[in-house]
């Protein structure tokens, strides 16, 4: 094996390694209002996991109270 072949057959095995114990990230999807006691929600956020990436979406509104 050559040298160029060691160092990147280390490089690989190096990322595997890292990937192999790095913490796993999880889906999370919550609703949350401006106030508890509104129940019409002015903000919702999601965050979505999709293995190496994630997704987080915020998505805000205002409404006129009614008096």
């Amino acid at each position: 094996m050559t040298m160029r072949n060691r160092k990147a057959a280390l490089a690989v095995a190096a990322l595997v390694l890292t990937l192999a114990v790095m913490p796993r990230p999880t889906a999370d999807i919550r609703l949350i209002t401006h106030d508890p006691s509104d129940p019409a929600p002015h903000r919702m956020q999601a965050a979505v996991d999709l293995g190496l990436i994630g997704i987080s979406v915020l998505y805000t509104w205002t409404v006129e109270r009614l008096r």
